[in-house]
């Protein structure tokens, strides 16, 4: 099935309308993990609330899996994929590199998906159409760089203390091949692989809410992303993402060790 552009745009409004008025505002954040330091805040709940409401009265008979109020029908052949802020962190923090993400699986793949910075005024998405851009500079269709070596790639990962042991020596190993190695941009980053400004994204642990709606945008662009053994990404875990088959290929040996 094929999904608007403008059911993701209205998507988009409808979450930036509870987002950006508490962005940059000092609002409370809460900490959902005892222990540690995972945050949530009114923004990440409430724009959650507003995507499901708008999903529901369109879709009713589909399912919705949300990162803040869990799953509904799940076991309909089509469900939403909802992280109402990816990169709370950053929200908490001032920085506009965090993103609405909303995807849609049909019987568990990725067909459609959306990327919304609100603050930046940008949406990347996906649907039948292709992967495009719509923001400053004007709409575009997107495409990936044609990089095919480590060493002339740019290399995202939100942070390398979060690959532990031995990953954390392969992934020092594979950071030093490459050309250029930055952090921190979450969803942003992922995006930026479909927009041809960065090739090669890795981030390991995530959920299914983190990467679902980024899977068709970077597909569709011409990407290739996976998990580290080269499985589906739709169920989360340890995620590689390259803007050429060669160039996730090398990543992916490189990974392996």
């Amino acid at each position: 099935m094929d999904i608007s552009i403008d059911f993701m745009r209205r998507i988009a409004q409808a979450a930036a309308a509870e987002t950006l008025p508490r962005f940059r505002s000092q609002g409370a954040v809460a900490n959902k993990e005892k222990g540690s330091f995972d945050p949530v805040t009114e923004a990440d709940r409430e724009a959650e609330r507003a995507i499901r409401a708008l999903i529901s009265g369109e879709y009713p008979d589909h399912g919705i899996l949300g990162e803040e109020h869990g799953s509904e029908n799940i076991s309909s052949r089509y469900v939403w994929v909802i992280d109402p802020i990816d990169g709370t962190r950053a929200f908490i923090s001032g920085l506009p590199v965090w993103g609405t993400l909303v995807g849609l699986t049909v019987d568990g793949d990725a067909v459609a998906g959306m990327m919304s910075q609100p603050f930046t005024g940008e949406l990347y998405y996906a649907n039948a159409s292709g992967s495009h851009y719509e923001g400053p500079g004007g709409p575009r269709k997107l495409t990936t760089r044609k990089t095919t070596s480590l060493a002339d790639a740019t290399l995202f990962t939100t942070t390398p203390a979060l690959f532990k042991g031995e990953a954390r020596k392969r992934y020092d190993q594979f950071e030093k091949q490459v050309q250029l190695a930055r952090y921190g941009a979450d969803c942003y980053a992922f995006a930026m692989i479909a927009s041809g400004s960065v090739d090669i994204a890795v981030d390991p642990g995530l959920k299914p809410y983190d990467i679902v709606a980024l899977i068709p945008i970077i597909e569709k662009a011409g990407g290739i992303i996976t998990t580290f053994d080269g499985g589906p990404a739709e169920k989360g875990g340890d995620v590689l993402a390259a803007a050429t088959p060669e160039l996730h290929a090398a990543a992916m040996a490189a990974l392996r060790g």
